[in-house]
């Protein structure tokens, strides 16, 4: 039998666990880059030079055929782009406003909202309850709370689950990785003039430009690729389980790179919040898998 990512080799499956965690590790690395350029460029500066280097990146490597593209292949990659843009100057303004691990964990709450929708059963219901509980140990709510910071990475978290929605519709119109490299080249257009703005305003220095260019690498161009090959090594439900290590490691990073401590209550409330988009994902992956024998021992 071919191996392929519902039935992978051990080989398969360790090189696509492997490049998961190494796709964690560099995304919040460069997440962490990135927000070292904020006193100079703001979140805003930086984005834009996010956006611009992974599309640099991408686009020669993918080379889409632009011309080709219908305008039902259109629009879903524009709406894409405005996503790209959306989800990442959020994001960068929260992990600005309360650090890298909580605005991460916060942003992660869109998936697993969407993995919760889609089991509907009791257990998706008890996991929404315990979320909202680890929601609450994260904010922890007082008249210190920065309320804007928590508003922009719950409005990242929105823009994730738009994204995984919007990326289905432009894998299912565009092959390959041609949707992805369009909608971030619109994207670093839109933040073209922002950037121009930025800059101009407040020149940056060389160490921010590198800083930028960090970001971009490590947080943009390596995640798409590693993720590409990650997906055709393992299965999706596995993919969604491992995913849950990216508010875990945004905290280790960034009490390391950055120094930013933690609270008891804030590692608690990542901890629950992980642990229950695993154990959704996982027995979500497991139904389908039980659905799939079924229905192949009917059909026999």
């Amino acid at each position: 039998m071919t191996p392929s990512p519902a039935h992978p080799t051990t080989r398969g499956l360790w090189i696509g666990v492997t490049t998961m965690l190494g796709t964690a590790t560099s995304n919040q690395l460069g997440a962490a880059i990135g927000s070292l350029a904020f006193p100079v460029i703001g979140p805003a500066g930086v984005v834009a030079m996010r956006q611009w280097v992974a599309a640099l990146v991408l686009l020669p490597i993918v080379r889409p055929p632009v011309r080709s593209y219908t305008w039902r292949q259109w629009w879903p990659m524009l709406l894409l782009a405005v996503t790209f843009g959306t989800m990442n100057l959020s994001l960068y303004t929260a992990v600005e406003r309360i650090g890298l691990g909580l605005a991460v964990t916060l942003e992660f709450l869109g998936p697993l909202t969407l993995a919760l929708v889609a089991t509907r059963s009791k257990l998706g219901a008890g996991c929404a309850v315990v979320v909202a509980g680890g929601v609450v140990l994260l904010a922890d709510p007082q008249p210190s709370t920065d309320w804007f910071g928590i508003t922009c990475g719950l409005v990242a978290a929105a823009s994730w689950a738009g994204y995984i929605l919007l990326n289905r519709t432009v894998g299912a119109r565009v092959p390959g990785m041609q949707g992805t490299a369009v909608a971030l080249a619109c994207s670093a257009l839109m933040f073209l003039p922002v950037g121009i703005v930025v800059f101009i305003g407040r020149p940056p220095t060389i160490e921010v430009v590198l800083l930028g260019l960090g970001a971009g690498v490590l947080a943009s161009a390596i995640p798409y690729v590693a993720d590409l090959i990650t997906l055709r090594r393992i299965p999706t439900h596995l993919f969604g389980v491992l995913t849950s290590v990216h508010p875990l490691m945004a905290g280790v990073v960034g009490l390391v790179v950055l120094g930013q401590q933690l609270a008891w209550n804030e590692w608690l409330g990542m901890g629950v919040i992980v642990s229950a988009n695993a154990v959704v994902v996982g027995v979500a992956g497991r139904t389908a898998r039980i659905s799939r024998r079924a229905a192949l021992l009917v059909g026999t």
